[in-house]
């Protein structure tokens, strides 16, 4: 099993820069690292069809779907624009650092 290191992480956010959803930005939910995908809250959504329940009498579900994790970037509220992650080794602990302001971000 190939597993990809992928540098953004579930609960930030990121900026859409290729798709149909480019331009946006949006909070990670879950992060997929062998299929290299990440599903992104309210964006890329699809309707599933379902078979009709008291819960949901249409049949129809909205949801997301995943993205390419190489179509979105982290995106820096300092900057205000997606930008690239490093990472800074500080004793044994490995920081993400934006590479435009060299903040810290976890």
């Amino acid at each position: 099993m190939n597993t990809n290191k992928i540098k953004i992480r579930k609960g930030d956010t990121v900026k859409v820069i290729a798709g149909k959803e480019r331009g946006k930005t949006g909070k990670i939910l879950r992060v997929d690292p062998v299929k290299n995908r990440v599903v992104i809250e309210r964006l890329n959504m699809v309707k599933c069809h379902k078979r009709p329940s008291p819960q949901n009498p249409q049949g129809m579900l909205e949801r997301e779907a995943s993205v390419h994790a190489s179509n979105v970037m982290y995106y820096c509220s300092r900057c205000g624009k997606g930008v690239r992650l490093g990472i800074k080794r500080v004793d044994d602990d490995r920081l993400r650092i934006c590479k435009q302001c060299g903040t810290e971000i976890d």
